[in-house]
């Protein structure tokens, strides 16, 4: 098994990779070719078909297992493969776990450190919605643990929801200290729940994409959804509470233009979307510097609408 990130360019490779997607397109002059994306648990290969038709590409399609044969090359600083034959793997030639993309960290771990801060809430109401999805709901708790926190961009892979949540009540807990304006309960419990509604617009691996919920509400609408099912449990929650915590999550992105239907109006989602922005981007360029191959200089990147470095030390 040759993982994604230990290629190299000029290798000639043949390997079992997870077709992720598969596009037809054609070139300036006409001629057809497909755009694979290739995944193992270690990353993405962009792969090209550059003659589809010709008798060394079998029959495939997006999501199965196939063995590629062709070379590394790098086109824009980033590798990619040029694929001269391909087949369709058979289902004793591969472990699907080792296609799947992880987190890095240990899950169990990850969780009863996110509980630990969700002991931390005092305020009964407020601990009854942590209860009510993260310690009392199996079915949750295990998806919860495996889920990603996007399709790509960050975070996109299993154990990426449970690793960004936590990261998120981490950046809360030094605002919580540091500026006494905040209420730390709300705070906490709306950065446990602020992207539960990911586990509603993304489906589970391998397939991690956008389902119809997803889609049409996005994840924000179906967390505010899911958080207003569990006060509806809760006897006697307070209404102008219930708003303050579904206001947070409504106003995480901090933007309209980024999907939030309201801007922050409280400190404590204003505080959430600077400790969720933050996250999200170290992580990104986590990401983008972890591959070993790359120039130092990383070219212009549309995220951050500048051009990206690695440090020299």
């Amino acid at each position: 098994m040759r993982y994604i990130n230990t290629l190299c360019e000029g290798e000639t490779i043949r390997n079992i990779y997870l077709c992720k997607g598969k596009r037809s397109a054609e070139t300036r002059n006409g001629k057809p070719y497909d755009n694979l994306i290739l995944q193992d648990k270690t990353g993405t290969l962009d792969g090209k078909v550059w003659d589809p038709n010709s008798g060394g590409i079998a029959d495939y399609d997006e999501m199965d297992f196939i063995e590629v044969y062709g070379e590394i090359i790098s086109y824009n600083n980033a590798l990619q493969m040029n694929i001269k034959q391909i087949r369709k793997a058979y289902e004793d030639e591969y472990n699907a776990a080792d296609y799947m993309p992880t987190t890095e960290k240990n899950p169990e771990s990850m969780y009863q450190e996110l509980l630990a801060y969700g002991k931390q809430i005092k305020n009964p109401y407020l601990r009854q919605v942590i209860e009510y999805y993260f310690e009392k709901d199996e079915k949750f708790i295990k998806k919860f643990k495996a889920h990603s926190a996007a399709k790509s961009v960050h975070h996109g892979f299993s154990g990426g929801l449970l690793e960004h949540t936590l990261s998120v009540v981490k950046f809360c807990e030094y605002m919580a200290g540091a500026y006494p304006i905040l209420n730390r309960d709300l705070l906490y419990t709306a950065a446990m729940c602020h992207d539960i509604g990911k586990m509603k617009e993304l489906s589970p691996f391998p397939t991690n994409d956008y389902t119809d919920d997803g889609q049409l509400l996005g994840h924000i609408v179906i967390g505010v959804e899911m958080i207003s099912d569990a006060i509806r449990e809760i006897p006697d929650f307070p209404e102008k509470l219930a708003n303050e915590l579904k206001h947070c999550v409504i106003a995480h992105h901090g933007e309209l233009e980024y999907g939030s239907p309201k801007k922050p109006a409280l400190a404590e989602a204003m505080a959430l979307h600077f400790a969720d922005c933050t996250d999200a981007k170290m992580q990104t360029l986590t990401e983008i510097f972890k591959d070993k191959n790359s120039k130092d200089w990383l070219g212009y990147n549309r995220l951050f609408e500048t051009n990206l470095r690695k440090t020299s030390i």
